[in-house]
């Protein structure tokens, strides 16, 4: 009798924990406190600051953090939260429209206004806005199949998703921006938004990158519908490995145009060659000597490129480690998707998990040249306070589903 009574509380307990999911999470987080370590200390003397005013220290503060708020929005009741989903994402559109304004909105790297100064955390609202355009679109989408195949609902889907990627590509943040419209697609897709929308949506998008393409190559200044920072044209350059020089450019313009092409150049080609010299095992934990060398710059090394960091001390092995922690996460996120008790549940999931993987699909492929540089970081490994603690929330809403899913 004991045992009877005993077995049902345990199968209960156990079934609200996903530990697939919390394990690969963990391993990610342990990997990237290591990993941005070696990154910022593995050159000699290279910060001479207390320990707990290092970068790695910071991160393992973020997480500390983003685990809290993981743990709250595990707890309550996913469809309680997302009562507040438009009201949170009118919140994050009204941060995107403060940081274009000059004196609010904080400035670094190339110019882009990017970033609002808190004091202690450089928030960045891009970052939010594509959880609560997630929440927004969920909600939305759990709607009767009749208004599904209305052309009202994929416009207004479209605009809730395209509202954003318009504030953030105005920062400029192409690369941010650009994430909200696979996502988006995704979400409608899976909602059963016809496939005609889809499909012209699609095909309008892939228009939209010849044109940028042609912006770059082949049509004079004057005639480009499209005006691209000069560092993001670079970028598309190095993608493609043909660098721009006008047919009328003087020597001294010539040279100028290919020194900047061979600095844009630099970075990709520092990271494939540190992802190429690490072996099968790896140099070791701050071996690694494009890092600690600085051929790798320190400014990206511990969040655009840490993966390349990654690949050089630790090899293939922790190459193919690092891809096995995301595929459990990616795999435990579509089973939640199909587990989930209703469509809002199973939107949600979804688009947490589209969000995700855009993220490790962009940011590896350009560690190893398949994708052009654009500065999204690796979701759980990369330096970065607000990405943490979104990534982190965004997970804790993935269990939320998990734990309050249909029971078969």
């Amino acid at each position: 009798m004991i045992m009877r009574a005993a077995t049902p509380y345990f199968n209960y307990r156990e079934r609200r924990v996903e530990w697939p999911l919390l394990v690969a999470v963990a391993g990610l987080m342990v990997l990237g406190a290591l990993f941005v370590a070696s990154a910022t200390l593995a050159h000699a003397g290279a910060d001479q600051r207390p320990w707990f005013r290092q970068g790695w220290f910071r991160q393992v503060i973020w997480y500390g953090l983003g685990t809290g708020l993981a743990v709250v929005a595990a707890r309550s009741d996913y469809r309680r939260i997302m009562r507040w989903a438009m009201v949170a994402y009118w919140g994050s559109i009204a941060a995107l429209v403060l940081v274009l304004v000059p004196g609010i909105g904080t400035t670094h790297g190339w110019g882009a206004r990017r970033w609002i100064d808190l004091g202690v955390l450089q928030f960045q609202p891009s970052e939010l806005a594509k959880l609560t355009t997630i929440m927004a679109l969920a909600g939305y989408l759990c709607r009767p199949p009749a208004d599904l195949r209305r052309a009202r609902t994929f416009f207004t889907a479209l605009g809730l998703a395209g509202l954003p990627f318009v504030l953030v590509l105005l920062e400029p943040d192409l690369g941010s921006a650009l994430v909200f419209l696979p996502v988006g697609v995704v979400m409608m897709f899976v909602a059963g938004v016809p496939g005609r929308y889809l499909r012209r949506l699609i095909g309008a998008g892939l228009a939209g990158m010849l044109l940028l393409v042609a912006d770059v190559f082949w049509l004079p200044p004057e005639w480009q519908p499209i005006k691209l920072e000069p560092y993001q044209q670079r970028r598309i350059m190095v993608y493609f490995g043909h660098p721009v020089i006008p047919p009328d450019a003087t020597e001294a313009e010539r040279i100028a145009a290919l020194r900047a092409y061979r600095d844009a150049a630099y970075n990709v080609d520092q990271a494939l060659i540190s992802v190429g010299s690490g072996g099968l095992w790896g140099k070791g934990w701050r071996q690694g000597t494009q890092n600690a060398l600085g051929y790798l710059p320190r400014g990206v090394a511990h969040n655009d490129f840490i993966f390349s960091v990654i690949a050089e001390e630790s090899g293939f092995v922790g190459s193919v480690l690092v891809l096995g922690l995301y595929s459990v996460v990616f795999f435990s996120g579509l089973k939640i998707a199909s587990k989930a008790r209703d469509a809002l549940g199973k939107l949600l999931a979804v688009g947490v998990v589209s969000l995700l993987f855009c993220h490790v699909f962009i940011n590896i492929g350009m560690n190893i040249r398949l994708m052009p540089v654009t500065g999204l970081p690796l979701p759980l490994l990369s330096y970065g306070g607000t990405f943490v603690l979104c990534t982190l929330l965004a997970l804790g809403l993935l269990h939320n589903v998990y734990t309050h899913r249909r029971d078969y």
